[in-house]
This record gives structure tokens, sequence and C-alpha cells, in this order.
């Protein structure tokens, strides 16, 4: 059984951008923590509108769940509260015109001594570190991941192809969306981070792994991460959200 010894959060404007269109936030209460990044796109420069949305819905049910929640029920929960902000990003942009066409992908993990339920959609990622390394959890929804998927391209290809931040599902921009939900049990699990693509796309899977098995705080293990992504340019927001479990003494 494991127990979450400690959170962090941190987002960066990056060095290009004139503003953050990423949101995010661990949260913690009687039902457990939950961790959440949105990284918001579109409109015209309405993605900050868009995750900021996104971010308030997923606060207020979150402070309106019960104290405890099973796996399947916690599962449900981010289905549906994904959904709910779909249908309210989706509104906003046909009530409001500058926000046309804006949208967000979303990943959030809600995590227990017992089990780590996880949504996404879009291509903002949420890695696992276990005894065995660091392992993607989520597949990003993106024309690039599709290609790979189909053995249309290659890893390495992936990672320098000039149309790989077109992502093929996201919150708002159409009146319905597919959720990806998973349930997984907690033991095992040393730390999980969500990230926007402005630090995985910038950051490699032997670089995270290096940086997530340090044993310093998790604040200044997501401060390292954005550094190195900025160093490479920050052309994007970066943000990072981290859960380190401890393993329980019987």
């Amino acid at each position: 059984m494991d127990l979450v010894e400690s959170t962090a959060f941190l987002t960066d404007i990056g060095k290009v951008r004139s503003n953050n269109e990423d949101n995010g936030a661990v949260l913690t209460s009687s039902s457990g923590t939950l961790a959440f990044v949105a990284d918001g796109m579109g409109g015209h420069s309405a993605g900050d509108v868009a995750s900021a949305i996104a971010l308030r819905i997923m606060k207020n049910n979150w402070d309106e769940l019960p104290v405890s929640l099973s796996a399947v029920e916690a599962e449900a929960f981010l289905q549906e509260t994904f959904v709910e902000m779909n249908q309210a990003i989706y509104t906003h942009a046909k009530e409001n015109k500058d926000c046309e066409g804006m949208g967000t992908t979303a990943v959030a993990a809600f995590c227990t001594e017992d089990y780590i339920a996880i949504a996404h959609v879009g291509d903002s990622r949420l890695y696992l570190v276990t005894e065995e390394g660091l392992k993607q959890q989520t597949m990003d929804h993106s024309l690039v991941a599709e290609l790979v998927k189909n053995g249309q391209l290659s890893h390495e290809e992936a990672e320098d192809h000039p149309r790989k931040n077109i992502v093929l599902r996201a919150l708002g921009t159409e009146s319905v969306v597919k959720v990806d939900t998973e349930t997984i049990a907690a033991d095992a699990i040393r730390l999980l981070m969500i990230c926007s693509d402005g630090l995985s796309d910038k950051v490699k899977d032997t670089e995270l792994a290096t940086e997530l098995n340090r044993e310093d705080e998790l604040s200044q293990i997501a401060k390292s991460l954005v550094a190195r992504a900025n160093d490479r340019g920050g052309e994007d927001n970066i943000s990072v959200a981290l859960v380190r479990f401890t393993e329980e003494l019987e």
C-alpha cells in the first residue's frame, strides 16, 4: 500500500510566448490527491480561457466529493468531469466570438493509497516511475502518435516531425469528446508526473528518468525540469505536476 508523500506543481510561460495558456494544480482532500494539467490552444489567444475553465470545473467538482470513493467511482468522476469541462468550453466558444476554435488538452490522476484513476484528452502526458523505470502511461491523441502506432513513423522520426503538434482530440473543440480513462493499482508506483508538451517536446525520456529519480524535493525537481525545457528554447508554455508515493510501513 502506497501513500502520497509529497506533491508539487509548476507552470512557466517559457521564453517565447506572450501569455501562459497552461493551467493546472495538485489538489488534496480526504478523498485523495488529484494532479491535473491542461494545455490550452486555439482561438484569438483564448487557450488560456479554455484551460482555466477546465481547471475551475475540476476544482469545483473535487471540492464536492465524498470522503471515500471506490476505484470505479473515481474513474467515473473523472469521466463525468471531463465531459462537463468539454461542454462548458464548447458552449463558451460558441457564445464568444473571440474564443471561437479554442480548446484544451487535459490529464488528471486521482491518487489514493490503493489506486490511481487516470483520464486524458490530447497530447499532454502522464508518466509513472516504478522499480522498472520510467513509463509513459498515456498515449498522445496526436497525428504523429497515430503514425507511430500504425508503423508509418519511428519514435525517432516522430520527435522531430514538422506536424508533431497537431492534436486529434481536445476538450471544447467538438460538442462530444471521447475521454480515455483507466485505473491502475497504486502499489509499485514511486512517482507520477503529468506535463504539457512544452516539457515533453524538449526533454527526452532518459533525461526525465534521471530527474525524477533524484531524491530532491519535488519543487526542486519541477524547477530543474522547467529549466531544461527553457534552456532548449522554451518556445512553448511548460507545466509539470508531480506526486511522490512512499511505501507504507506495516
